[in-house]
């Protein structure tokens, strides 16, 4: 979605140019799932998909929302109105990160914006966050508030945990504030410390693959949050402040400690060894070798299907069939109960593994999957 076009419309809808355009990208987790809320480690990248907004100031009180993606004129919020669980559309994320820089302390005073976004929804690739971000930064820019990166990122999340409603980590929105075109994005998800670490598959003669199952899913749906609220308990039953504060060579003594808790040890089993799996990852990369992450991206699968127990048939199905076409590794990758799965792929496998996906797909009767080359791409930015 070009920023000449949204700007074009911008001005067609309002009746004057845009003051300017931002985009912000939607994002793919390499690695470190459900650990982000757990103080843990995540590893995304940003996405070349992302949600463009032209944006202008107001200064009478009132934010003005349109999006190409939503049937519908403009919507017309009055700013002094906004709270959480008034709005149970599209509109409560950009209007949930007006409200949470207002209600931080920083002077918003209105806004006309148009939305375009090229993320695919419901697909585990953060098209929320992408929504919340390129927000966040065109109010950032043009109200001169001078917040970092990480800084917006947490607001975003405050929109999306307390006005939106769905109780996610900070990873997503991190990860489309900060990622850099070329790198994966290694997070530290309790102090927000970042590294960015090369990672150019393409010049190792690689690929990763988005496999969109188009099952969709909702971080507001009542399963997320119970994930949660077991990790939650299990770090208070075992004493900790969070999961990530449980190491890797204790984990054994920890799920002993917790004895017949049947609903929470898988869950700090997961939690823990994924940690220990971003670590893993990150090493690997350091070392120069891509294509041994690949059977730790399966591990991460395994962990996620039978301790977490949030993959589906179709993700499934996904990872089983492209490790028996000759993958390096694959695994589901986002919230779960539906979304993405990625597949890391030698270049030259890439066509037959995507028609043996598609085949089992069709043979399984389930809608055919979106599949497309994943590239680690810029964060948000201005564009206009």
């Amino acid at each position: 979605m070009g920023a000449q076009q949204v700007a074009d419309r911008f001005a067609e809808l309002y009746g004057a140019r845009p003051e300017g355009v931002w985009a912000a990208p939607g994002r793919v987790n390499l690695i470190g799932e459900h650990t982000d809320y757990n103080d843990g480690f995540v590893m995304p990248f940003a996405l070349p998909h992302q949600a463009v907004a032209a944006v202008s100031r107001r200064t009478d009180g009132v934010l003005r929302l349109h999006s190409a993606d939503v049937e519908g004129g403009i919507t017309e919020l009055r700013l002094d109105d906004l709270a959480p669980g008034g709005d149970h559309d599209w509109t409560a994320y950009p209007a949930g990160v007006v409200w949470a820089l207002r209600e931080a302390g920083h002077e918003v005073t209105g806004a006309d914006v148009h939305l375009a976004s090229t993320v695919p929804t419901g697909a585990g690739l953060s098209s929320s966050a992408a929504l919340e971000v390129v927000i966040a930064l065109a109010l950032n820019d043009l109200y001169d508030l001078g917040l970092k990166g990480w800084r917006l990122a947490r607001l975003c999340q405050r929109a999306e945990n307390v006005y939106v409603g769905a109780p996610t980590g900070i990873m997503d929105q991190t990860a489309s504030a900060c990622c850099e075109a070329g790198h994966a994005l290694f997070l530290d998800t309790r102090d927000l410390s970042q590294r960015q670490i090369p990672f150019d598959l393409a010049a190792e003669g690689l690929r990763l693959l988005v496999v969109d199952t188009q099952v969709k899913h909702a971080h507001s749906g009542g399963e997320y949050g119970k994930r949660r609220a077991g990790c939650e308990k299990g770090a208070a039953l075992l004493g900790v402040d969070a999961l990530r504060d449980i190491p890797y060579d204790g984990l054994d003594a920890a799920l002993a400690r917790l004895g017949d808790e049947a609903d929470v040890v898988p869950l700090v089993r997961h939690v823990v060894t994924e940690n220990e799996r971003v670590e893993r990852t990150v090493a690997l990369l350091r070392a120069g070798d891509p294509r041994a992450i690949g059977p730790v991206l399966t591990e991460g699968h395994a962990s996620l299907r039978d301790d977490f127990r949030i993959s589906c048939p179709e993700l499934d199905l996904v990872v089983d069939t492209a490790l028996a076409g000759g993958a390096l590794g694959a695994r589901m990758t986002g919230g779960g109960f539906g979304g993405s799965a990625i597949v890391l792929a030698e270049a030259a496998d890439v066509d037959t593994l995507t028609k043996s996906v598609e085949e089992a797909f069709a043979a399984a009767g389930f809608t055919a999957p979106r599949v497309f080359e994943a590239v680690p791409s810029a964060g948000a930015r201005r564009l206009v």
